[in-house]
């Protein structure tokens, strides 16, 4: 296997192998840098317990939503169907994934529009670019690729990345397309799934919550033929448990809540002018933050950046979408533009070889092949790939430091700035603005990587025992991202299958599914993987991949049911024992490709460090059946649609009744 890969510092004139080291860091030992770096997270990470803001009563105000619209509610409460107790397809979610399977479900011809009810804790559509609101908000996933069914709507995005404002908007200009606004309840989180073997439906427990907070909630109890958990993985806001908060006199407020009552300006025009005279703290430094610390800078007195990992921050370069291109390229393609965009990007970061001739997307995502270590590759499972793309991996993660050091003037924020990890042990940022945002006089970064945050006082924080008196602090912490947690669990949702089988005990204790979408003993209940199922770096092509894989198998039984036995009221689907434990260890064969994700620094991607723990050959063994397919996206769509051309429902058990 050949791989060309060819970058080196800026500022180099070592050219005699692009992986060498150059320049400043010509004499360091960058395999001892990593561990030395790796050991210094691991010891101060879980200092702080992590706690979920949805989940916890002391935090219970930062959870509220702040962009209620009660004509939404109103609406849909006119309209009636919250009144109907049993539907034929429950949808947990409305944001890309829930609408994504409704759609698909609607165009297999399997259900219509009425036949479905999406529910979601949010007071509208979006999924997580409905809570997170924040100033600078932008996709860092090309629009073309990531907005979904682009070619169904006949959509032009604005922009090469888009904005969470056109994100949000486009997922409402879905709902409406296909009749899923008056389908859909909001404000309403589901809490319970309970299937019901005598009456072979899931019972489904909610809670509404009502006005303009959530402190009214009543209770609502559903029924369903069948369920989907569509809920995304970045739902669910956490933050540090940091001890003495409730000490604290100045502002606190997670990023997905953003307080533009406190901040000044709005999600459409954030000038923050009240911070003008403030002091104020953003604690994290991933995604968000690399967005909204360049907002901050300009209007903040003073900002302070606490810092525990530094992000690993390439250029964006954002542009308008040009309406001639759009004409050329786009328009005049034939059907299916948008999936073949999609797979063209996710043959370079899957490293595919050889790679495709043209580089549509040809942005910073399409130029990291060692990407695939994260996300699988057709050749992972080659010996010698990791060690390949660990070379390459460093050049480019040298690369990015340099440009820190070219761009930050001072040495020591630019030092601390620099990321000394591979590049796929974190997401991977682009932005133009957050690097020089460190030039300006106002901007502090505080580095706390060795002890962290140790408590809060009543005018700021303890860092290093130093306290630093603010007018506000921002936690910009991220999600609970729990890679192998059950499909439930991430959506906070109890689900009991048939004999009482709980799905998190499932998922611990040696997971089996049917293509990563649907497991035995939980009967027509259906979700986006993760574990078992493929995936890459652009969110939304995985979930319609396994939108359209349900909807066909959907649509499929209940043709099988309809010729068989014309008057039947009813199917139920799972997966045969050997269908899923076949498909279980194919998983497990795949999963000593994604071997790279073990010795990173510890993050939401490697279980925050505990991958590379030791652990017993049972141990291991069950955190294998949790991988994702290790051959890449490409190679899991190709067998689940083989699967799907037998057109055979192999490996599935269907029951008629009448």
């Amino acid at each position: 296997m050949t791989i060309s890969f060819e970058v080196c510092c800026p500022s180099s004139t070592t050219t005699d192998h692009p992986c060498k080291s150059c320049g400043p860091e010509a004499s360091i030992d960058i395999e001892k840098k990593y561990e030395l770096e790796r050991q210094t997270q691991l010891k101060s990470h879980g200092l702080v317990s992590d706690i979920e803001i949805d989940l916890n009563e002391r935090f219970d105000t930062f959870a509220r939503d702040p962009w209620i619209y009660p004509t939404v509610e109103s609406e849909n409460e006119q309209a009636g169907f919250i009144q109907q107790s049993n539907h034929k397809v429950l949808i947990v979610g409305a944001g890309h994934g829930g609408l994504l399977f409704a759609v698909r479900l609607i165009q297999a011809g399997a259900f219509c529009a009425n036949d479905i009810l999406l529910v979601d804790k949010a007071a509208g559509f979006g999924g997580t670019w409905y809570w997170n609101r924040y100033p600078g908000i932008m996709c860092d996933t090309e629009s073309y690729i990531y907005m979904p069914l682009l070619e169904e709507t006949g959509y032009m995005p604005r922009d090469k990345y888009a904005s969470g404002a056109e994100i949000r908007a486009h997922a409402e200009r879905i709902a409406r397309k296909w009749g899923l606004v008056e389908r859909t309840m909001f404000r309403t989180a589901v809490q319970e799934l309970h299937w019901d073997e005598d009456k072979s439906l899931w019972n489904v427990s909610a809670m509404k919550a009502h006005g303009a907070t959530d402190e009214h909630k009543t209770t609502v109890q559903l029924t369903a033929d069948f369920a989907i958990i569509a809920q995304g993985v970045f739902s669910s806001p956490r933050m540090p448990a940091f001890p003495k908060t409730e000490e604290y006199n100045g502002k606190l407020f997670h990023t997905a809540r953003w307080d533009y009552a406190f901040t000044g300006g709005t999600p459409e025009d954030p000038e923050m002018t009240r911070l003008r005279d403030k002091k104020v703290a953003i604690v994290g430094t991933g995604a968000s933050a690399v967005q909204i610390v360049p907002h901050l800078a300009r209007h903040c007195k003073e900002l302070l950046v606490f810092q525990r990992t530094p992000s690993s921050v390439d250029k964006r370069n954002n542009h308008p979408t040009d309406p001639e291109w759009w004409k050329r390229e786009i328009q005049s393609e034939t059907k299916a533009w948008q999936r073949r965009r999609m797979e063209n990007f996710n043959a370079f970061t899957c490293n595919q070889q050889p790679p495709p001739k043209i580089n549509m997307v040809a942005d910073g995502w399409t130029e990291i092949p060692s990407f695939s270590v994260l996300i699988g590759a057709q050749q992972a499972s080659d010996p010698e790939y990791l060690s390949q793309m660990q070379e390459v991996d460093r050049a480019r993660q040298q690369k990015i430091r340099a440009r820190v050091h070219d761009i930050v003037q001072a040495s020591e924020p630019a030092s601390a700035l620099a990321p000394w990890y591979p590049g796929w042990c974190k997401r991977p940022c682009f932005h133009d603005e957050y690097l020089p945002s460190f030039n300006r006089p106002n901007v502090k970064l505080v580095d706390v990587r060795d002890h962290g945050i140790s408590h809060f006082t009543p005018k700021g924080v303890v860092a290093d025992s130093t306290e630093y008196e603010l007018d506000a602090v921002i936690f910009s912490t991220g999600f609970t991202v729990a890679a192998t947690s059950s499909p439930g669990s991430r959506a906070n949702i109890s689900v009991t299958g048939r004999h009482g089988l709980k799905m998190d005990d499932k998922w611990g204790n040696g997971l089996a599914t049917l293509h990563g979408v649907m497991t035995r003993d939980m009967p027509n209940l259906f979700f986006p993987g993760t574990s078992q199922a493929g995936g890459c770096a652009n969110m939304t092509y995985s979930l319609d991949q396994s939108a359209t894989h349900v909807a066909y198998i959907l649509s499929k039984a209940k043709e099988s049911a309809s010729k068989k036995y014309p008057v039947m009221s009813k199917v139920i689907i799972e997966p045969t024992a050997e269908a899923e434990e076949d498909w279980a260890m194919q998983v497990v064969s795949r999963a000593a490709a994604l071997r790279g994700i073990a010795g990173c620094t510890p993050g939401y991607l490697n279980g925050h460090g505990m991958f590379g723990q030791p652990s017993s050959a049972e141990d291991m063994m069950k955190l294998a059946r949790l991988a994702i397919w290790g051959e890449g996206i490409a190679s899991y769509v190709e067998q689940i649609e083989a699967w799907r051309e037998e057109g055979k429902l192999d490996g599935l058990h269907l029951t008629y009744l009448e």
